[in-house]
């Protein structure tokens, strides 16, 4: 009968050996190879005339004690058929089991992520809608209105690094169901002010109440899709964005014309705006899981295939060396990527918040038909967003499809701004512009959770977007500022332009893991 004992490869000290060390030569005596790794167990094979020879050249103390490892030891080939292997087939996306898991997670998770991300942008950018009402009825300045929009960002950065990992180590439905009752709450609260100062307090308090909410959906998506569908999921949520505000341009439009009660159109707006979130945030507890193992809404082979998949995917990166959460934060790439984002998000939500006026000044239309023609942009980018995350999952190419967006944003952009120009072409370039600046986020997120593991990626997710909060913040604060010094429109849109250059060149330095293609 054949007995096997297993011996550590390296370090070369053997506790089999008494006193004293096993040479690499003797190992290499009795074993075929010598596998790296500080425990891997190559195997003896000690009947007959083997462990004759064994005892007749180290001497009887080799064999005193057996080893004992903590890990599954290595089989022999004739035993190897007895590992339990996965009752599903795990190496093909196309495998039956796979493209049914796979729809299944996708049409669950997807459209509600959608519809929680539509509120929330909405509760954030409507401000830009009742920018010209909401100044003359309270008399802010484009300095004012500039600060009180963007220090939003500076209550949202509080919780962005503690958001995610509160998802990646707790409960993501909880949280997320806290942050959607607060924010409605705080956006009630928008439509009641009088003051300066209570319209910073409650922009802030509702960037409080929102901090964690963008960085903990990115985290989430990454506990449910494989890097082979991340982008594409990506793009189902990031799509919100737009279509919040294709969908909350006319609706914005319609309830500003509101004078009820004695509020005005603006304060409506506010309120009615704010009430959806508050009741969406009861619904997460009921509809959202927080990982597939707790998903009964999947067959049980469709959890097993998501399950290997997702920790095969793990283990690939542990590989790779592992970081901890404040060493991967001071990685050269997530620094790359937290300022390219915060340059690209300056441009974007300035872009953003001065569309409708900058449409307005251009055109001569009313308030609500300017608001109406400001939709176009986000309708053109709801096209743009899924043509790009459907490609950056094909082609694997993730910088790539963050870099052309943002280059030709800026170009859009500029261009927009030369004299002479007739409106319609103005439009045309704003649209474009606007399709560019929404769709280089959808490969750009993927990045940190395919060169970063679990824990660290999530922090590096929330240390992104807080660094991106900054940006964010600064983007209408500075315009508004360079706009009451009189600087022109040109200026402020080449200075916009030369932001989304700069993020572009950040992403395009930042680096691979070995062996892969980013």
């Amino acid at each position: 009968m054949k007995t096997w004992c297993a011996f550590p490869a390296t370090p070369l000290k053997s506790p089999l050996v008494r006193g004293g060390t096993c040479s690499r030569r003797a190992l290499n005596f009795f074993t075929t190879s010598l596998p790296r790794g500080d425990l891997a167990c190559p195997f003896l094979r000690t009947d007959a005339g083997v462990g004759r020879e064994i005892r007749s050249r180290l001497s009887n103390r080799l064999l005193k004690k057996p080893f004992v490892t903590q890990r599954t030891p290595v089989l022999p080939p004739t035993d190897r058929e007895s590992v339990p292997k996965p009752a599903v087939s795990t190496d093909s996306l196309s495998d039956p089991v796979a493209n049914r898991a796979r729809r299944r997670i996708f049409r669950r998770l997807i459209p509600f992520v959608f519809i929680l991300y539509i509120i929330a942008y909405l509760d954030r950018a409507n401000v830009a809608f009742a920018k010209m009402p909401m100044s003359a009825d309270l008399g802010f300045s484009e300095a004012v209105f500039g600060l009180g929009a963007g220090i939003f960002y500076a209550g949202y950065i509080l919780l962005e690094i503690p958001g995610a990992l509160i998802v990646e180590r707790w409960s993501a439905k909880i949280w997320m169901s806290r942050i959607m009752i607060t924010w409605g709450l705080c956006t009630v609260w928008v439509g009641l002010i009088h003051t300066a100062n209570q319209f910073y307090l409650t922009r802030c308090l509702l960037g409080i109440a929102e901090g964690g909410f963008f960085p903990g959906i990115v985290v989430y998506l990454s506990h449910w899709f494989t890097k082979h569908d991340r982008a594409r999921a990506m793009a189902g949520f990031t799509m919100a964005a737009p279509a919040a505000l294709v969908v909350g341009a006319p609706i914005s439009a319609l309830i500003l014309q509101l004078n009820a009660l004695g509020l005005a159109g603006w304060r409506w707006m506010f309120i009615l705006e704010g009430l959806p979130a508050v009741a969406l945030g009861v619904a997460i507890l009921f509809f959202l899981t927080d990982n597939p193992q707790q998903a009964q809404w999947l067959e049980a082979d469709e959890r097993e295939w998501i399950s290997f998949r997702l920790d095969e995917e793990k283990q690939e990166l542990r590989r790779g060396g592992h970081l901890t959460i404040w060493l991967g934060l001071r990685q050269r790439n997530v620094l790359f990527l937290a300022l390219a984002c915060a340059f690209a998000n300056l441009s974007m939500f300035a872009y953003l918040l001065w569309l409708p006026s900058t449409i307005r000044n251009a055109s001569g239309l009313s308030g609500a038909l300017s608001t109406i023609c400001s939709a176009l942009p986000f309708a053109l980018a709801m096209i743009t967003i899924p043509i790009v995350g459907r490609s950056s999952d094909r082609t694997g190419r993730r910088k790539l499809h963050t870099i052309i967006p943002l280059v030709l944003a800026a170009c859009f952009f500029l261009l927009s701004t030369i004299p002479g120009l007739p409106f319609p072409v103005v439009l045309l370039l704003l649209c474009c512009t606007g399709a560019a600046t929404f769709s280089w986020g959808v490969s750009f997120w993927v990045i940190p959770t395919l060169i970063l593991g679990e824990s660290t990626a999530a922090a590096s997710v929330g240390f992104i977007n807080m660094v991106n909060s900054v940006g964010s913040f600064l983007g209408p604060t500075v315009v508004g500022y360079l706009l009451s010094k009189n600087f022109t429109h040109r200026e402020v849109v080449t200075f916009l332009s030369s932001c989304f250059l700069i993020s572009a060149t950040l992403v395009a330095a930042v680096r691979a893991r070995r062996n892969s293609v980013l």
